[in-house]
């Protein structure tokens, strides 16, 4: 039950409130009313202006939303009416100590109903995605094998280095990788703990990966699952009970929220029984010398075993209002405008046939707003550069994090070593690098519009300016 039952917080109060006060829910103020179905929701930055090099300004195109999506309007609103009443969490007496207690646990109620988590499951908030699943793999049984595929962003990819790791080949249907899984666990050897690390939508590609059917296959066979859903939970809804994982994690970056702050939520089991992932203050209950001179230490069994330390209060606030901002706007109506502008972008693409849009399932398989591309007769650093530069469009270049899912993906494609920009190869190797455009829940029709309108120009007219290569990025070349 919250501390104090009447308090309230509001981005136009001045001082503390006379009576003391609960935890307030996240509110709306003006300037983040809740948008029309059909529009995009307001988040920061979207009237920012940048400079171009051909002359004058234009309204920023942030499509770079797989890397860190904008912070909503509405989550930004909360922090700022919290801000004056910041205090430090489960040990003060005092009135904001209380309050950010409350607000802290609350937040933590807030992820686990938006995960759909069952009773007995854990929320830990950690610093992001890559922080855990490095935790999880911290909790691993001895003698735990680990699954996944190469097609994982690095996050998944290489955090369990004290497990025995079998790492499967690169799927072409989502068929293709549940069988190759089931193969794959029949045949582990011995038989003990095992764990299977599988993406809900693919930081590269945008492609849905087959999460629940991987899952029945992982349980059927004794393993267990983690669901990384950095990708997927920006745009659609993640259901811990209904995908049937063990345990799910996101970072607060890519679900409109500030940086700072991730999640790692599911079985409390392996969590409980191994070591803190940090040892310090809030993952002790107890402390006390022995009489030979060291330390015995009781860890608490909750959530706060792997939370030492004084914990990102605002962080885990910004994570719940997205939540709950999340949920209010509905994802049905998200997911419905997220597929038009897909649409409108592969039909944009599919008009430029000098463009090659990646993918591991087909052209019709489902996908979130994320699709990495190559066009010919480009680097890739030079045409995202061209992109920055002369339209005001955001977008990524390179490998993405999961280099041997890209290099799969492009292991056929020509490129050009000494165009600007292009990153160094190794002996033998080519220079492979690729351009990805993603967009979500704040994203503009105007900045899908333009994006398209500048790939036809770029491919057509070529750059209006010159490029250089500056410490291995391709820059305008001023002079």
């Amino acid at each position: 039950m919250p501390a104090y039952p009447n308090a309230t917080v509001s981005p136009r109060t001045e001082a503390a409130p006379a009576a003391p006060a609960a935890v307030p829910a996240p509110t709306t103020g003006p300037a983040s009313a809740a948008p029309a179905a059909d529009g995009p929701l307001p988040v920061l930055g979207r009237d920012v202006t940048v400079p171009l090099v051909t002359g004058g300004h234009v309204t920023y195109a942030a499509l770079d939303y797989a890397a860190s999506a904008p912070a909503l309007q509405r989550v930004w609103d909360d922090v700022a009416a919290y801000a004056p009443y910041y205090g430090s969490v489960h040990r003060g007496a005092g009135y904001l100590s209380q309050l950010s207690t409350d607000l802290f646990e609350s937040s933590r109620a807030t992820v686990a109903a938006f995960l759909g988590c069952r009773p007995d499951d854990q929320v830990v908030f950690t610093r992001s995605t890559t922080d855990s699943l490095n935790l999880l793999a911290h909790v691993l049984p001895e003698g735990c094998e680990v699954f996944v595929f190469e097609t994982e962003h690095h996050a998944s990819l290489l955090p369990w280095r004290g497990a025995r790791v079998t790492y499967l080949d690169a799927p072409r249907t989502p068929g293709q990788a549940v069988r190759t899984l089931e193969r794959a666990l029949a045949d582990r050897e011995p038989y003990g703990p095992a764990l299977v690390c599988v993406t809900g939508a693919s930081n590269v590609t945008g492609e849905l990966w087959p999460v629940r059917e991987l899952a029945a296959a992982a349980h059927a066979h004794g393993a267990r699952v983690v669901l990384d859903a950095a990708q997927l939970a920006p745009h659609h809804p993640v259901d811990v009970g209904d995908l049937d994982v063990d345990w799910v994690a996101f970072s607060g970056h890519k679900l409109y929220a500030p940086f700072g702050t991730g999640v790692l939520a599911g079985r409390a089991d392996w969590l409980r029984e191994a070591e803190p992932y940090l040892a310090g203050g809030g993952a002790s209950r107890r402390v006390a010398r022995r009489a030979d001179g060291g330390v015995d230490v009781d860890w608490h069994t909750t959530a706060a075993r792997h939370e030492a330390g004084s914990p990102n209060v605002i962080g885990a606030y910004a994570i719940a209002s997205a939540c709950t901002a999340l949920t209010e706007a509905g994802f049905d109506a998200l997911v419905a405008r997220e597929r038009e502008l897909i649409t409108r972008v592969r039909e944009g693409l599919a008009d430029v046939p000098e463009v090659r849009v990646l993918s591991l399932f087909g052209d019709d398989a489902p996908r979130v707003g994320v699709l990495s591309f190559v066009v010919e007769g480009w680097n890739s650093s030079h045409f995202a550069a061209a992109l920055s530069a002369e339209y005001g469009i955001g977008v990524r270049d390179g490998l993405f994090c999961a280099h041997p899912l890209v290099r799969t993906l492009l292991g056929g494609a020509p490129q050009e070593p000494g165009a600007c920009g292009a990153p160094e190869a190794g002996p033998g190797e080519r220079s492979l690098n690729a351009i990805r455009v993603s967009f979500g829940a704040g994203t503009p029709d105007e900045h899908v519009e333009r994006f398209v309108r500048a790939v036809r120009e770029l491919v057509r007219d070529g750059a209006r300016w010159n490029y250089r290569t500056e410490d291995g990025r391709c820059v305008p070349d001023r002079g």
